[in-house]
């Protein structure tokens, strides 16, 4: 780990510079950055001692074999191989944005009922895949379809690397099933959209014209008690240059709803500049890839087989419900292994 070290030993020389403290946006961003790299760091050591004893061990067993040391070996084998691949996947996570917190928008495709049923089973898939992994999921924004499922939701997964390691699920899902709305039982094929975007903190800078926002204030809909659905609590902002639109319904009063939304709104910009700047590089390049709607990135088969295969990367698996029910690390990290 000789780079991991370089680099936070120059983040520390930051601190000691003059002026450093006066800037609590850059001192708090780099004191968060040494602490992380403090604790990668720190993994590593333990993990490398751990090995070394695990060597020892072993030399005593082909020397003496008891069986009693030799289960606790194989015990701690498998151990600390899980808390390498947990410090490999951290250390692949070096994106700009990776350690941010993630706000996911579910949008289905076209299909009405069937497809409005497919983002409800997607958002129920990462809101479990969230919890199981030690993170927060915050609703933003909640559309009911109108007989089942969901028009449109979005939500903000709280935690260190949440957008690093979802930022790979962004794309098409498809959903092969026997439909529960088709009275002949027929198969039917259904689409929904995942958007992931990185919630931008307070030490990025975003310029936004409050001369190019349109902003709406309405009724909340849904659950929320009393008070949300008779004040005009929730709010719209439209971005008139760029035509996005991100709303917040879910916070107790309006100006929380506005200030969530204006977070939203900079997530968008942010993430639409990067964009722009990406396909002026692939430009040059001459890369011109399909990044539209309908270019799935994983199927989901329930008939006439089982499987849910990422066609990115190959990963697949026939555990269909294991999936629906969050278990998605094997694909997120096989994705952060092929980036």
């Amino acid at each position: 780990m000789p780079k991991m070290e370089e680099k936070l030993n120059d983040l520390e020389k930051q601190t000691m510079v003059e002026g450093f403290w006066n800037d609590s946006k850059v001192s708090g961003k780099v004191l968060q950055e040494i602490k992380s790299l403090k604790g990668k760091y720190t993994k590593y050591n333990t993990i490398s001692l751990e090995i070394n004893n695990l060597i020892e061990v072993n030399e005593l067993l082909l020397n003496e074999l008891d069986e009693e040391m030799a289960d606790e070996l194989i015990r701690n084998t498998v151990n600390i191989e899980k808390d390498l691949e947990k410090l490999e996947m951290e250390l692949l996570l070096s994106g700009k944005y990776d350690k941010n917190n993630a706000i996911i928008t579910l949008h289905p495709g076209a299909g009405g009922t069937e497809s409005q049923d497919w983002v409800e089973m997607l958002y129920r898939m990462y809101s479990r895949w969230a919890v199981a992994n030690g993170y927060k999921v915050k609703e933003l924004d909640y559309l009911e379809g109108e007989e089942a499922g969901i028009k449109s939701v979005t939500a903000l997964v709280e935690g260190e690397n949440a957008y690093g390691y979802l930022k790979g699920e962004m794309g098409v899902h498809r959903l092969v099933r026997i439909s529960p709305f088709d009275s002949g039982g027929r198969r039917h094929t259904s689409f929904a959209s995942l958007e992931v975007l990185p919630e931008i903190t307070d030490d990025v800078e975003i310029d936004i014209n409050t001369e190019d926002l349109r902003i709406d204030t309405y009724r909340a809909s849904g659950a929320g008690g009393q008070h949300i659905n008779k004040t005009d609590s929730a709010v719209r902002i439209t971005h008139i240059p760029t035509g996005i639109v991100v709303s917040c319904q879910t916070e107790r009063s309006q100006t929380q709803n506005k200030e969530t939304a204006m977070k939203m709104l900079k997530s968008k910009l942010l993430d639409l500049k990067e964009k722009e700047q990406k396909e002026k590089i692939e430009d040059l390049k001459g890369d011109q890839r399909d990044i539209a709607w309908g270019s799935q990135i994983r199927s989901y088969v329930f008939c006439p087989y089982t499987m849910v295969k990422d066609h990115r990367t190959g990963y697949e698996v026939g555990n269909v419900e294991g999936v629906m029910d969050g278990d998605l690390n094997g694909f997120i990290e096989a994705y952060l292994k092929s980036n």
